[in-house]
């Protein structure tokens, strides 16, 4: 059985993925740049334009992790990027994009990379613990503002663990996020994850912090009641979960995510 589920499978081989991110970020301003932690090296896209106010995370998804049911990829950069198309149409001044261990860096410059880190172990707590540490360097950049985490796919799984080791986190949205591996998996009918943190066993520990899980109606991959049981599990008022109609995993997010994000996280 394959261990884990499916989100994205290959389509056409011939994308250029790096220029076709860099045309999703180009026109409204992001840079790219390296983050270095412990013990991968980061790809990131990001917007500074008033260091006095806060800043949007975006965490990716979980890549191109698999080329069929059958064979995995040998590299988990995504096609589309959906978590930095997200980024791309947020207005806000501060905004930067995270992509996952492995994503557009190059195998020389990243050597700890490999296939267990977009497969079995994608939120083992290495993972984790090097993007917490990115997150820190991109706080260092708004000196004594808060963090609003974002992120889609398995990149909302990364996000609430993230969250789940940080005090300033001011809110967190995920987006299609894979709030609970095991059930998600146990859906598909595919492996668990072995290696991986799971995002549910922490949501007590967030319960506190506002946060918005938004869920595709007609989302096969992720459906619905994982942000309910995540929802359930935290059993906070400050944990809302919303189904947006005609969404899937994939689509009806982008042309949207302008209206979304003026819906804000807070608690009842």
């Amino acid at each position: 059985m394959l261990a884990l589920v499916l989100p994205l499978l290959a389509g056409c081989a011939t994308l250029d993925r790096d220029a076709n991110a860099d045309g999703i970020a180009g026109p409204v301003g992001l840079k790219r740049m390296i983050v270095k932690t412990d013990p991968f090296v980061l790809t990131t896209f990001a917007r500074i334009r008033d260091p006095g106010q806060p800043v949007t995370v975006y965490i990716e998804g979980d890549g191109l992790a698999w080329l069929s049911r059958s064979e995995v990829s040998l590299d988990p950069t995504p096609r589309e990027a959906m978590g930095l198309a997200l980024a791309a149409a947020d207005p806000s001044p501060n905004v930067v994009y995270l992509a996952r261990p492995c994503q557009f860096t190059a195998r020389a410059k990243n050597p700890t990379c490999g296939i267990p880190y977009w497969t079995g172990k994608r939120f083992a707590p290495e993972v984790i613990a090097a993007m917490g540490q990115a997150v820190d360097q991109v706080a260092a950049q708004v000196p004594g503002q808060k963090i609003n985490l974002v992120g889609y796919s398995g990149g909302g799984a990364v996000a609430v663990l993230v969250a789940a080791g940080r005090k300033d986190v001011a809110s967190i949205r995920t987006v299609a996020g894979n709030l609970d591996h095991a059930e998600v998996n146990r859906l598909a009918k595919v492996s668990p994850l072995s290696g991986s943190l799971n995002t549910i066993d922490v949501a007590p520990q967030v319960a506190k912090i506002p946060q918005i899980h938004f869920s595709g109606a007609v989302d096969t991959t992720v459906p619905p009641v994982i942000a309910e049981r995540f929802r359930q599990a935290a059993g906070s008022s400050c944990v809302v979960v919303r189904t947006v109609p005609g969404a899937s995993h994939e689509t009806g997010w982008r042309e949207r995510w302008r209206e979304l994000l003026r819906e804000v996280p807070g608690c009842v």
